[in-house]
């Protein structure tokens, strides 16, 4: 997006300049004095919301003002020669004094911000943890048929997580240009983007659901489809509230907010294993019992985050139609993060793809192993999110007086997200990498899936213990608008990942299937490092432009 930047004329002299009073709903926009409605539709040829309040000749946010006094509404003209001074201004937002901090101190800021963040991140994993330990217990045929379930279920929101990263992205931008009256206009485009999503991809399951299942299982996998199918129809009826999910968490980590979103994942998450435990071991639901369970928790989760989006003065309720130019514009943001989440859920399609192709024990013993792959590798996803929330403040904020000293800002937070990442990332793959051997009979008690565990944990601890660094180098790349680079490079890695898995699965069978991952994991890290550091990148360039988008003006 194309914001302007707010610049002093000098770095050490605060004007006041007289300017005619003026009248803002900005503050109403975010705190409504008035119920919110339980839904809102807005069009965009009646949507009009005017900009925030002006504010000029300041160097800081400490000393941004409107040019006159709000109680006695009497103009300032003069200099004040007492605010004359050669101090630099101090850091004043969260941003700032986050990132003057020693290594440190920021790591330490960094857990206290993603720790609640990575409850969020891991709720998801560990339903699906559940739902596999569960199933595990009954049937190896049921448990082999949530592979194929999976990648037509979770893959497919997987790849509409474009909706979240467009959201924190937009929201955490517009906060820090000070643009605080498009935040709401904006969430209301994209819940309505989102619910309509939702609902389409409610309908292409009914409608083509078991006839995609069959194509993907083959001939010699039918006796899967049953149990799949029946997995995937109580699935699809949450899709509508896991898309509006998605919207709603992100708007509150983009500001800057985890407690909020990690609240309502906490509860999906209890009623999910309640569920599982009560229809599958006291009712004898199976596969379908873990189905329902989920789908019910996912829409729980969706209007406790609605909720907490309401708490801070905004409507979670609100769905305004986009005009074809804030479309447009949407999709700039939005399509080269689809094009990175459908080459990662492309590959880990394939994975499943080529291991059901070997044999059901091959594809539960991959089914095990992608889970807890899964559950670990999101750990690393709060030090995206840390990215995504505060590096546009320091590349893109209001205050550019300072550019050379924000990007060493930048730089030095984006070392401390690497440091805790390369910690957790060997943490996790040890950790990890034991459990088939340790605890094997908590997901199946079938020796011959559990060999086929053992056989991979070499590539499987390689694939893991490098994940948390991945994240936050690419979630850098999203903060700092570099989209074009990250879904090429993407798309690169995925075609590096199916050729690889083309070459070496049919002579080494689930080792090659994750030696192809390993491959597209290590890609993805050295690919992204090395844009992060080359001069041209995000954290370098003092020519920002080329790597942001039109300015998406509120209808």
């Amino acid at each position: 997006m194309q914001f302007k930047a707010i610049i002093s004329p000098s770095p050490n002299i605060r004007i006041k300049i007289p300017i005619i009073k003026q009248f803002s709903l900005s503050s109403n926009l975010r705190h409504p004095k008035i119920p919110l409605k339980p839904f809102n539709l807005c069009f965009p040829e009646s949507h009009q919301i005017p900009r925030n309040l002006q504010k000029v000749g300041c160097i800081s946010p400490s000393q941004e003002f409107l040019g006159e006094n709000l109680q006695t509404h009497e103009p300032e003209s003069e200099i004040n020669p007492e605010i004359l001074n050669l101090q630099p201004s101090k850091p004043t937002n969260v941003a700032e004094e986050f990132a003057n901090q020693s290594t440190w101190d920021q790591i330490i800021e960094i857990v206290k911000f993603s720790g609640p963040a990575t409850g969020l991140w891991i709720c998801g994993p560990l339903m699906s943890l559940i739902d596999t330990a569960v199933i595990g217990q009954g049937s190896s045929i049921e448990l082999a048929a949530l592979g194929p379930a999976t990648v037509l279920c979770d893959y497919v929101g997987y790849v509409f997580m474009f909706l979240s990263v467009a959201t924190s992205n937009m929201v955490a931008t517009s906060l820090a240009q000070k643009n605080e009256d498009q935040v709401q206009h904006q969430i209301s485009m994209l819940l309505f983007i989102s619910l309509a999503s939702g609902v389409l991809l409610f309908l292409l399951t009914k409608g083509f659901g078991e006839w995609a299942l069959t194509a993907f299982v083959g001939a010699k996998n039918m006796n899967l489809v049953s149990a799949a199918n029946s997995y995937l129809q109580l699935r699809a009826l949450a899709w509508p509230a896991i898309l509006v999910g998605y919207v709603t968490q992100s708007a509150s980590l983009g500001m800057k907010d985890s407690l909020g979103p990690l609240k309502a994942l906490l509860i999906a998450t209890a009623l999910s294993g309640i569920g599982d435990i009560v229809l599958c071991v006291f009712l004898n639901y199976g596969i379908a019992g873990v189905a329902l369970a989920t789908a019910a928790s996912q829409i729980v989760a969706a209007n406790v985050m609605i909720d907490a989006l309401n708490k801070k003065g905004y409507n979670g309720y609100s769905f305004s139609v986009p005009s074809l130019a804030e479309l447009q514009e949407i999709v700039g943001i939005a399509a080269p993060i689809f094009v990175t989440m459908f080459s990662k859920v492309a590959l880990y399609g394939l994975l499943i793809y080529f291991a059901t192709s070997i044999g059901t024990h091959v594809v539960a013993a991959h089914q095990v192993l992608l889970n807890i792959f899964g559950m670990c590798s999101v750990w690393g996803e709060p030090l995206s999110q840390t990215a995504q929330s505060f590096m546009p403040e320091l590349l893109y904020g209001a205050n550019r007086s300072l550019k050379a000293c924000f990007y060493k800002q930048a730089r030095s937070l984006l070392k401390s997200l690497l440091i805790i990442g390369a910690s957790i990332g060997l943490l996790l793959g040890t950790a990890a990498t034991s459990v088939p051997f340790v605890v094997p009979n908590f997901f199946t008690s079938d020796t011959v899936v559990i060999g086929e565990m053992h056989n991979v944990w070499i590539c499987f601890f390689l694939a893991l213990s490098v994940t948390p660094c991945i994240l936050p180098s690419e979630g850098t790349l999203l903060a700092g608008r570099d989209l074009k680079f990250i879904s090429i490079s993407m798309s690169g890695c995925f075609a590096l990942g199916a050729l690889v898995l083309l070459l070496v699965r049919s002579q080494v069978g689930l080792v090659g299937c994750w030696s192809a991952l390993v491959g597209f994991q290590w890609a993805r890290f050295l690919i992204s490092l090395r844009r992060l550091l080359s001069p041209n990148g995000v954290l370098f360039s003092e020519d920002l432009d080329h790597f942001k988008l039109g300015e998406l003006k509120v209808a």
